[in-house]
């Protein structure tokens, strides 16, 4: 018995130890990138259902000296487009649509050019057509403005294509804006309603929500950028701008309950997912390293499942090693920090821990 418990108190002592490693490597990764009284960072790493790490660092708020902590809430950028694919995917099982449809049959009056487009070539950023936020006459004023749904579409439907359906690989936020826009024509729900009654409400997201500038939420960190190596205030962008490519809004803690989901097959099924995380081929048979909406990667020979987002004021990145059981977000309230190296760095202390 008492050899037992030798072992036990052995194995608990191994293990604090083991886990004071990681956070102090930890520690030191978050705190090389952000600083104490800079923008913010927040870093969550969940291996086999167990936190690891779970910390926030510099500042919510610079101007009312406000900490950051992990139960902020920041803008997720083009992580948003795992939220739309899967709303997609889900309506495909429901039957109400097939990625292979051609997208005039929801966009009637969508200009193809003599090329039939897919909503698959929207979700993969296959389609050729204009990227919205690449293009010159899409300003920082206009990005001032409220726009419906239609109005975005209608802004970009006439640029001409940058190359036939299926060609080439070009990530694209006009393909996920369009996604947003059939699932509302499809659903007869706002964008927003579909993606909260669906996927937040139920899997109790209750920290994340499609953003609104204007309503009051508790825990919403300020966005930053940096000019000539001062910080300022982000430009401001009304949210109907990102629309189904970037406008949501959560915290490091609701990323991992809908990653947890998401693997679980809570939102869609195991056959749909696989092929949602299998790198889509283009019509010369080349892989693009993109799936719907997620990239395909590899981290020390394990596959990994991973996105990252920048919007007015933030840099995201969220990752998961699947055959591990490894999930790592990284979110920061400043276009100055970029996170992936770091998510990367922290994905692979738990890898070898």
């Amino acid at each position: 018995m008492i050899k037992i418990k030798f072992t036990i108190l052995a194995l608990i002592v191994s293990f604090l130890a083991s886990a004071q490693k990681i956070n102090n490597a930890a520690d030191s990764l978050m705190s090389d990138v952000f600083e104490e009284n800079g923008s913010g960072g927040i870093a969550i790493v969940v291996k086999d259902g167990e936190v690891l790490y779970r910390k926030a660092f510099g500042m919510a708020d610079m101007e009312l000296d406000v900490k950051m902590t992990p139960e902020n809430i920041l803008r997720i950028g083009s992580i948003t487009k795992q939220f739309t694919a899967s709303a997609i995917l889900k309506l495909m099982e429901d039957g109400k649509l097939d990625l292979q449809d051609d997208i005039t049959k929801y966009i009637k009056d969508y200009p193809t050019q003599g090329h039939s487009i897919t909503i698959e070539h929207l979700l993969t950023h296959t389609s050729g057509i204009k990227n919205l936020t690449s293009m010159k006459t899409w300003t920082a004023e206009l990005r001032k403005r409220h726009f419906t749904p239609k109005e975005k579409v209608d802004f970009f439907k006439n640029e001409p294509m940058d190359f036939i359906p299926g060609e080439k690989f070009k990530y694209n936020n006009s393909g996920y804006i369009l996604l947003g826009y059939i699932i509302e024509i499809v659903s007869g729900k706002k964008y927003s309603e579909y993606i909260d009654e669906n996927f937040f409400k139920p899997l109790g997201m209750n920290n994340s929500f499609y953003e609104s500038t204007s309503d009051l939420v508790k825990n919403r960190a300020k966005g930053y950028q940096k000019q000539e190596g001062r910080y300022k205030n982000a430009n401001f962008i009304d949210m109907s701008n990102p629309y189904a490519a970037g406008s949501l809004i959560s915290t490091v803690d609701d990323l991992y309950k809908w990653n947890n989901a998401i693997f679980n097959d809570k939102i869609v099924s195991k056959s749909t997912l696989d092929k949602a995380h299998s790198s889509y081929k283009l019509n010369n048979g080349e892989l693009t390293g993109y799936g719907y909406g997620w990239d395909i990667n590899n981290i020390k020979n394990n596959k990994v499942i991973l996105h990252g987002g920048a919007v007015s004021g933030y840099l995201t990145f969220s990752l998961y090693i699947p055959r591990k059981d490894i999930f790592v977000a990284v979110l920061s309230n400043c276009t100055c920090n970029r996170p992936r190296k770091t998510a990367i760095k922290l994905a692979i202390l738990a890898l070898n821990n």
